[in-house]
C-alpha cells in the first residue's frame, strides 16, 4: 500500500472519530459532514489503487460509481451511502433551514463505518 492511500485512510478513520464526538455533543450536522468525509477519502484511497485520482467531489462520486459499483468489486448499496452521504453534508453544512437528525447523523456515521471496513478489507487483498 502506498503512502498517500494510507494517509487516506487515516483521514478516514480520524473523520470517521470526529464524526462521533459531535454527534456526542449534539452537533449532528456537523457529524454528517465528518462521516461523509470519512467516505470521501476511503473513496480517494480506493481509487488510487486504479491509478485514479480527482478534485471535485462529484467526480469522486462517479467514478466510484463506474470503476468499483459497475463492475460489481462493490456492492451497489456503498455508491447509495456515499450519494446520500454527499446530499447530506450539503444540509448539515450549507443549509440553514434544514436539520438534520440525530438518527439521520448516526444511520450516515453507522454506513461510514461499514464502508471504512469494505474498503480497508478490499485494499487489505489487492
Amino acid at each position: 500500500m502506498n503512502e498517500e492511500i494510507e494517509a487516506l485512510l487515516k483521514k478516514a478513520d480520524e473523520s470517521i472519530r470526529g464524526a462521533k464526538l459531535l454527534f456526542d455533543n449534539g452537533l449532528f450536522g456537523f457529524a454528517v459532514s465528518r462521516a461523509y468525509y470519512a467516505m470521501f477519502y476511503v473513496v480517494s484511497a480506493v481509487l488510487l489503487t486504479k491509478g485514479l485520482s480527482f478534485s471535485k467531489h462529484t467526480a469522486v462520486v462517479a467514478a466510484f460509481g463506474q470503476h468499483f459499483v459497475k463492475t460489481n468489486i462493490f456492492e451497489h448499496k456503498f455508491h447509495r451511502y456515499l450519494v446520500e452521504a454527499f446530499e447530506q453534508r450539503q444540509i448539515g453544512d450549507y443549509e440553514v433551514l434544514d436539520e438534520i437528525t440525530k438518527e439521520t447523523a448516526q444511520r450516515s456515521i453507522n454506513r461510514a463505518i461499514e464502508f471504512i471496513a469494505a474498503v480497508k478489507y478490499f485494499i487489505d487483498k489487492t
